[in-house]
């Protein structure tokens, strides 16, 4: 059987992985830059995992400058089949109490200045993306955190934010009377890109406060966040370290199909340049269509 590779990416709070053995220091150059920091590889248990903070080492990049794109080819570069997302949230539901652990299936984009694609510059795609996240990876950790004994929601919208300030209170009222769940600055454009690199992609949402909507509850301060992160990291290492056991019964998806109808541009058309840039992602099915 192959060896499962998982790549783990960590936002707030969650800089490094314990516990990993054979570890390794990988920088890569993408076509698309560099990625936000070196990929740390190495094996817990018997799955390889490579990890990587969203922000850089020391949190250096507002939500805007992440390189969404080099991250998440290099993650593919790197072998990766499934990616687990960590990431701080604020919570938009009462019963969702800073500490708990949520699973979103659902996001809303409310982001302006993300490259959230690998098309352009001669090729046109469109990938499904109703679902935006991978069920059966979404399934392991919602078990993996019940094992791990986190307070878990299944399910949920995720509403992506341009940040780097947080809501204002009116923002936030609105985003409740939509319905949804967390709220976020960074997870939409990862979820894009992984389905267009044919990557399992799943959040573990950590919320930390009740953004600024709830009267009873002080408004969101990054003191206030850091406080609570220091207490969900631990449980999301946990989570990740539980995931590693289960995801060898991984259930069928078709996430590494996505792009199998997605391009539109005759391959003949395609520029050199954004052929070769993109052919560790479409080169088979090009030459499938040539």
């Amino acid at each position: 059987m192959a060896q499962a590779v998982i790549g783990v990416i960590g936002g707030s709070g969650l800089y490094e992985m314990e516990n990993l053995q054979q570890v390794e220091e990988v920088r890569l150059q993408t076509p698309f830059g560099e990625p936000s920091d070196a990929y740390i590889t190495g094996m817990l248990g018997d799955v390889k995992l490579v990890f990587l903070p969203r922000h850089g080492r020391g949190h250096r990049l507002l939500p805007s400058e992440v390189p969404y794109r080099a991250n998440i080819y290099g993650m593919k570069m790197l072998g990766v089949e499934q990616i687990i997302s960590v990431s701080a949230v604020g919570s938009m539901k009462e019963e969702i109490v800073p500490g708990h652990i949520v699973i979103p299936d659902q996001f809303f984009d409310r982001t302006t200045k993300r490259a959230s694609t690998f098309f352009g510059d001669g090729v046109v795609g469109h990938i499904q993306f109703a679902d935006p996240v991978c069920p059966s990876l979404s399934e392991i950790i919602h078990d993996a955190a019940h094992k791990a004994g986190a307070t878990v929601h299944n399910g949920g919208t995720y509403i992506c934010i341009e940040g780097p300030n947080f809501s204002t209170r009116a923002e936030s009222l609105v985003f409740r009377s939509w319905g949804v769940d967390v709220i976020g600055m960074t997870n939409l454009p990862e979820a894009r890109l992984a389905r267009e690199a044919e990557i399992c992609y799943a959040t573990v949402a950590l919320a930390t406060d009740y953004d600024c909507w709830h009267q009873d509850h002080d408004d969101v301060s990054v003191e206030a966040v850091i406080e609570v992160i220091h207490q969900n990291v631990a449980m999301a290492k946990k989570i990740v370290a539980e995931a590693a056991t289960l995801i060898g019964e991984k259930k069928a998806c078709g996430c590494g199909e996505a792009l199998k109808y997605a391009v539109m541009t005759d391959p003949g058309q395609i520029p050199a340049a954004t052929r070769q840039r993109l052919d560790l992602l479409l080169g088979h099915y090009l030459e499938e269509k040539s």
